[in-house]
């Protein structure tokens, strides 16, 4: 029997943050495998600030904690206190400084205010320029999640080929495995291209 997963976890829209996930599993057993056995799937989820405050905009955040950069979400609350504005209570008051660093180096377009208890974020309207940028950055980020779909593709195609040749799979059905997978490329494809197009129409949108 052969046994593989692999895994690709791409940058998410304008956080950074791993969001897409383009999976490849196969379970094929001798010459009776067939391509309902080999599924690769696909999907993809961006997120990204628009005009109003939003909790995942701090996704990609990462804290030094101990020595470990964690995720923000690990060490704090995360909540929205209004339409502009974020609010990050941590979970100890020594993670405060760490925080507003961690938040202010991310490149997100925004700046973290700290006092005594709090990390407080505000949400600054988006500009017409600023919207733009952040579009360009969409675009950016929606080829790298396309990159590593078609890096799955290469990875998928070389199993099956190991498969073939070690007798695990018939040529005809690693075929068919193929052209599956050339299936759900192009569907994984379609759909960065599609949520590409509406992040852009909502950051446009005033």
């Amino acid at each position: 029997m052969l046994a593989r997963h692999y895994t690709n976890d791409g940058p998410g829209i304008l956080t950074g943050q791993p969001t897409g996930t383009f999976a490849i599993r196969g379970n094929l057993v001798g010459a009776t495998s067939n391509a309902d056995r080999f599924a690769p799937q696909g999907t993809v989820r961006f997120t990204g600030p628009g005009s109003a405050a939003n909790p995942q905009l701090l996704d990609s955040v990462r804290v030094e904690y101990y020595g470990t950069l964690t995720p923000l979400n690990q060490v704090a609350n995360v909540t929205v206190a209004d339409p502009r504005l974020i609010v990050i209570k941590p979970w100890e008051k020594s993670m405060i400084a760490p925080i507003e660093k961690a938040i202010n180096a991310a490149g997100l377009g925004i700046n973290a205010l700290p006092d005594a208890e709090l990390v407080r974020v505000p949400i600054p309207a988006l500009t017409e320029e600023r919207r733009k940028e952040f579009v360009k950055i969409v675009k950016q980020r929606g080829e790298e999640h396309k990159i590593a779909i078609r890096n799955e593709r290469r990875d998928a195609k070389e199993l099956i080929e190991e498969a073939i040749k070690g007798g695990e799979l018939a040529e005809d059905e690693g075929k068919k495995a193929l052209e599956r997978v050339q299936q759900e490329v192009d569907l994984g494809v379609k759909k960065v291209d599609e949520v590409i197009a509406g992040k852009e129409k909502d950051l446009m949108q005033v």
